[in-house]
């Protein structure tokens, strides 16, 4: 589903001079899989992540989702590429003068869904994440859970192929960062679709990945296999996540 070939990324430092962010990167993930991309703070997860998408353009290499190329598309034929990628933000990013089935409905109005269907999708998402109740809150009427399970549903909406995660625990309570796995694995298991998540917890790979990359200062370390719950690693600092955990 994901290939990314020699992918590399690299910011001017404020002080100048330049750093690698991402250092010719290659991996590929399977169509269906919970892909973890882990790693110390400032490994590069959340650049490497923001490559799938195209929010951060690659300097150098390839990145092929769903068999397109989209480094080799035009702005508009990005634009709808993207559709089948959707995306969860640390942060929620939910727009505060909307309500939740109003933030659900906002990439379906952006990719031009007749409003009968969007409002039919939207309330499939909102019963998908268990949020039909709230439909007509506002975001700061909302737990950080519960703004996360809008954040999923909106990344649903489009019916994509792939759905990013950028440490969307990170902000959550052990409990309520339970009930955001288990919603992303039942979608995964649901209706097949991808999951990348960057994470910096052990636990959340353990809980729902198959596999994860294990990054260091932008470089690929290795990728480690889970099964059932236990990560098989190889590399000294795979290990030292696993002990930091």
């Amino acid at each position: 589903m994901i290939h990314l070939q020699n992918v590399r990324k690299r910011f001017r430092r404020p002080e100048g001079g330049w750093f690698d962010a991402v250092s010719d990167t290659s991996l590929s993930v399977a169509p269906g899989e919970i892909f973890g991309l882990i790693g110390f703070s400032g490994a590069g997860k959340s650049t490497l992540l923001r490559l799938i998408n195209l929010l951060e353009r690659p300097d150098a290499g390839a990145v092929i989702v769903a068999g397109q190329d989209l480094t080799s598309l035009s702005a508009r034929d990005l634009r709808h590429a993207r559709q089948n990628i959707g995306m969860v933000f640390q942060q929620f990013n939910l727009l505060a003068n909307r309500t939740v089935a109003d933030n659900v409905a906002f990439p379906l109005e952006i990719a031009g869904w007749p409003k009968a269907q969007i409002q039919q999708r939207v309330a499939e998402c909102l019963e998908i994440v268990n949020l039909s109740d709230r439909a007509s809150h506002y975001p700061a009427q909302l737990s950080g859970g519960q703004k996360q399970r809008v954040g999923i549903a909106r990344a649903l909406a489009p019916n994509p192929k792939v759905i990013l995660a950028d440490e969307p625990t990170s902000a959550l309570d052990p409990k309520t960062t339970q009930s955001i796995l288990d919603c992303l694995k039942d979608i995964n298991t649901r209706f097949g679709v991808t999951v990348v998540i960057v994470t910096h917890e052990m636990g959340v790979v353990r809980a729902i990945c198959q596999r994860a990359a294990v990054l260091d200062h932008g470089k690929l370390v290795e990728v480690v296999d889970v099964k059932n719950g236990v990560v098989e690693a190889e590399s000294d600092l795979a290990r030292s996540l696993l002990e930091a955990a």
